[in-house]
């Protein structure tokens, strides 16, 4: 049996091209619900977005680099563990806020800002810690990653449909408001049709190495959104915001992650499963958590 690290995921160029539309279609829907007033709440509040910076881009890659220190997994899935860390925040992190009854205006605002900050400290994140790590900086060397190319791809993918949607909805807010009725449930639909068909071509790969991913993958997950709620109330934020930063935290945008890895890494086999499996497992997890929430009686306060 081929070494985990060693082993190729099956993704032809057409299906990469449609990846990149589908997850900058997802970003433009995304845009498409968002205002600059959004942004301007978050300069007003400005605890909450030194918060949100600190759980989303600073404590979650870093704990997440000793979670590796401490597990010492395959080298391929410690770099899909570090992807998916320098990700943002998934888009479908404010619907499930607003499943929470957490504060989806908040959670739009963060997710608006993280896209934005992701341009430039995604790769930095990725390029830190995976260069930290001798067995991921080992694969990164093979590899020759230009982090002008990524950060290149970040922009494309998140900053330009960001820009346009935020564009069309400042000069037509009704009409981007009907547009993003239809694209975000389509694009959404889109990418998760992707995934599947890369599944369905590489089952055989994924029925023989999933189970080294399911528990990193998991406890990752748990890990990633007991940091939100753990940094909200070490903040004493009300128990409505401790919802939605650990559902921030914990919900990343695993489709760039897989994009970057299909890009840049030839669809390492550990990288490329673990990022898979995160994208399926953060849905359940964090619908899972919604329910309990939104059918949580106690209420917190702070």
């Amino acid at each position: 049996m081929q070494q985990l690290d060693n082993v190729q995921i099956n993704f032809d160029t057409n299906a990469l091209w449609v990846l990149n539309v589908a997850l900058a279609l997802v970003m433009f829907g995304v845009a498409l619900g968002i205002s600059i007033n959004d942004f301007k709440n978050l300069i007003k509040q400005p605890k909450l977005v030194l918060i949100g910076i600190l759980s989303q881009f600073i404590l979650l890659p870093f704990v997440t680099f000793l979670f590796i220190l401490l597990i010492k997994p395959q080298p391929s899935i410690a770099l899909g563990m570090m992807m998916v860390a320098a990700c943002p925040g998934g888009n479908v992190s404010n619907f499930m806020t607003s499943l929470a009854k957490g504060n989806t205006a908040l959670s739009v605002s963060l997710t608006a800002f993280a896209t934005f900050l992701a341009v430039f400290m995604t790769p930095l994140n990725f390029q830190l810690y995976g260069n930290l790590y001798q067995p991921t900086a080992e694969i990164l060397k093979t590899i020759q990653l230009e982090p002008f190319e990524l950060i290149k791809l970040v922009v494309l993918i998140l900053g330009i449909p960001l820009v346009l949607g935020m564009l069309l909805r400042f000069k037509d807010e009704k009409l981007a408001n009907k547009f993003s009725k239809v694209l975000k449930p389509l694009s959404i639909v889109v990418f998760i049709a992707i995934v599947i068909i890369a599944f369905s071509k590489n089952l055989e790969v994924f029925n023989n190495y999933i189970h080294h991913v399911l528990l990193i993958g998991v406890s990752h997950n748990i890990l990633a959104i007991t940091i939100g709620l753990l940094v909200a109330r070490a903040f004493k934020l009300s128990f409505k915001n401790q919802k939605t930063l650990a559902i921030e935290t914990g919900i990343q945008n695993s489709g760039l992650g897989l994009l970057l890895i299909f890009t840049f890494f030839d669809g390492i086999g550990g990288m490329a499963i673990l990022a898979a499996f995160w994208g399926i497992w953060h849905i359940i997890s964090g619908l899972l958590l919604a329910w309990y929430w939104s059918n949580k009686k106690r209420r917190l306060a702070y």
